[in-house]
């Protein structure tokens, strides 16, 4: 039991006390509105955001898990007669503290289970800390399954976007797969992009090997270098990653995108889309870049460029159609 709460105890930052605090205060009885406000002031801070997420979920998987033997066991060792001592005397702030070490050690024997699913939402990001110290970052409405055995670290890339940053580990190579790709690392930054089946593999440093799920020769990419796969076979290309991956900064870079792409990525982080009804522009040069989500400013600066008019529909949708609409666009 020793080996497993190093690692996670290590990694509990002031985010996570702080987050476990916030936890245990909001679930009182009668929390106030001040509570609340500062509750959220707090939680701007996307790293606070995050570490909350980390314990509301664990805690969850905690309370689902209850029954498995091997949490029951390391729950039970994290509050043990001595800390009990110990939060007889501290009591709210020993109490936080107790609310870490069983996250942590909840996270230890869930870590041991390999299994562990993360998504986001719609417009929606997050920042994953494996238990090997990797990261991965998830681009909206992305699900990543996540499998850690003893001689290789296993992901899939269920469907979306993920920044993948590898912690080195020469005897566990690091595998992605997504759809008809797998990729692997040992220790580098590389981003996946799955839809369907076929999937893009861009590395921004390091080293990777990319090949077809179901076998077959593998290539080796550069720094800078795309692999798109499918069942045809991978087609590798030089690129700009700073563009590809300017995502994970909240921008889009349109490059000589079709006007119908642009759109359609834009709408990737909104619930009421985009919609392009306007056939013969299809095809038209989109340059420049845009904040994820801001769905006011691309319809403002597309309508204006290619001379169309932006109207709202009763579901919310916003419809591009021919002949530009004088004043602002809706957004």
């Amino acid at each position: 039991m020793g080996r497993n709460m190093k690692g996670p105890m290590k990694r509990v930052s002031r985010a996570e006390r702080e987050a476990a605090e916030w936890h245990l205060r909001l679930g009182e009885p009668r929390v106030s509105t001040q509570t609340v406000q500062d509750f959220f002031e707090w939680r701007q801070d996307p790293e606070n955001a995050a570490a909350y997420g980390r314990v509301e979920t664990v805690w969850k998987g905690a309370r689902a898990a209850s029954g498995s033997p091997a949490v029951n066991r390391a729950v039970a060792e994290a509050m043990g007669r001595p800390r009990r001592r110990w939060l007889m005397t501290t009591g709210g702030a020993g109490l936080a503290g107790a609310l870490v070490v069983v996250v942590a050690v909840t996270c230890a024997a869930l870590w041991g289970s390999g299994r562990q699913v993360y998504r986001t939402d719609v417009g929606e990001q997050r920042v994953v800390e494996l238990a090997d110290g990797s990261t991965v970052r998830l681009d909206t409405d992305s699900v990543v399954r996540v499998r850690f055995e003893r001689g290789r670290r296993g992901l899939d890339l269920v469907r979306g976007q993920a920044l993948f940053t590898v912690a080195h580990d020469s005897t566990r190579p690091f595998v992605v797969t997504a759809g008809d790709a797998a990729v692997t690392a040992v220790g580098t930054v590389f981003d996946v992009r799955r839809t369907g089946d076929a999937a893009r593999i861009t590395l921004v440093s390091g080293a990777v090997s990319v090949q077809g799920s179901a076998g077959g020769p593998q290539k080796r990419l550069a720094a800078g270098e795309q692999a798109v796969l499918s069942r045809a076979g991978p087609v590798v290309r030089t690129v700009d990653a700073g563009s590809v991956t300017a995502w994970s900064e909240g921008r889009i870079v349109f490059r000589d995108r079709p006007l119908d792409e642009a759109v359609a990525e834009v709408n990737r982080y909104l619930d009421a889309p985009i919609v392009l009804d306007a056939p013969a522009l299809s095809k038209a040069s989109v340059n420049g870049v845009i904040r994820t989500g801001d769905r006011a400013a691309f319809v403002e600066v597309v309508a204006v460029t290619f001379d169309l008019k932006a109207s709202r529909d009763a579901d919310g949708r916003v419809r591009l159609t021919p002949e530009n609409n004088s004043g602002r666009a809706p957004g």
